[in-house]
């Protein structure tokens, strides 16, 4: 039998353990609404980018398109994701609520501290209650920004000092336990909040540590920066459109595999926390700043949480209302 020029190519590829397809060479696009500088992008997409090139030998890469460059604003990023606009996209599940009813009971206050604790609490219940929401994409990561403290143009480190305050939650969801606690809450996404509060526009914001400082710098437009409170979470997503994930090589997709879920999902905790750990420092050792770190006192943050627990019934039966019988069992899944 005589062999033609492709079929010993071909032959030889099968030969050695390589794919014809695996040589070929992919770019992927990823958008993120967050500026360059962004820890998400210096570190999880840093450390993404990397490996890609690394286990792939140069065949698989990444290409970022940060401060909205594929499309502006939070808002579509899930969208941007299921229609290809870009191969992957970084975004915000409470920007698109009716989406993620599930995955946004890990926004309301719970056990979870910080980022690291809460990923470990979402990838836990995630095959079992929250899958079905990511259907239409693959799933890189899964993280929180945790909402450690409320950014203030007043002291709200009680309950008396919430009420009536106009105050930002992480979503809209969390709305009933805003108003157990006696705020007044407003919907106002991220990148507005400054304005926000340097215009009277609200009284404050759940908040990072890390928001109080570059990039995002409340710390020029408040007065208190409030700790203990009860932390909410804002679920963060790394998606990735599925037809262009089933259409690279096998080679490729088992690196994606391999990078997806726990150790992309831990990477972006790690970018989070570890933000929120230099942010901290820098607001120990900067002078001339015109607020107060305030902790709430054990007696008030007991009374904070029983009002959480008030809203939590309402959150349940709105949810109950919709169809979800099971919100209740779901959120203390993820906090069990």
């Amino acid at each position: 039998m005589k062999f033609t020029r492709i079929s010993l190519v071909l032959v030889l590829a099968s030969a050695f353990g390589f794919s014809t397809q695996s040589a070929i060479s992919e770019e992927l696009t990823v958008a993120t609404f967050v500026p360059p500088q962004h820890h998400t992008n210096t570190v999880m997409f840093k450390w993404f980018g990397e490996e890609l090139a690394s286990r792939s030998n140069g065949t698989l890469t990444m290409k970022l398109f940060p401060a909205g460059q594929l499309g502006a604003g939070p808002v579509q990023q899930y969208k941007r994701a299921v229609e290809g606009v870009a191969d992957i996209t970084f975004g915000v599940s409470a920007y698109t609520p009716a989406l993620f009813p599930k995955t946004m009971l890990a926004i309301p206050p719970g056990k979870s501290e910080n980022s690291h604790d809460a990923t470990n609490r979402i990838l836990a219940v995630f095959d079992e209650y929250l899958a079905d929401e990511y259907s239409d994409v693959k799933v890189i990561g899964l993280t929180t920004a945790a909402g450690i403290g409320i950014a203030a143009t007043k002291d709200v480190s009680t309950l008396e000092g919430l009420e009536g305050a106009k105050i930002v939650p992480y979503a809209a969801l969390t709305t009933p336990i805003i108003e157990a606690m006696g705020a007044v809450p407003i919907q106002m996404p991220v990148t507005e909040m400054y304005t926000g509060l340097s215009t009277g526009t609200i009284d404050g914001a759940y908040a990072t540590y890390n928001n109080m400082t570059p990039p995002w710098n409340f710390w020029d437009v408040t007065t208190h920066f409030v700790v203990n409170v009860p932390v909410q979470h804002a679920v963060i997503f790394v998606v990735m459109n599925r037809e262009r994930y089933e259409s690279l090589s096998p080679e490729h997709r088992a690196i994606i595999d391999e990078l997806s879920g726990e150790a992309a999902s831990m990477k972006l905790a790690e970018s989070f926390d570890g933000a929120d750990e230099r942010s901290l420092a820098l607001m120990q050792e900067t002078t001339g700043k015109n607020y107060e770190l305030i902790e709430v006192s054990p007696e008030e943050r007991a009374r904070m949480d029983a009002a959480v627990a008030e809203g939590l019934k309402v959150i349940f039966a709105d949810y109950a209302e919709r169809g979800i019988d099971n919100a209740e069992e779901i959120y203390n899944a993820i906090n069990n």
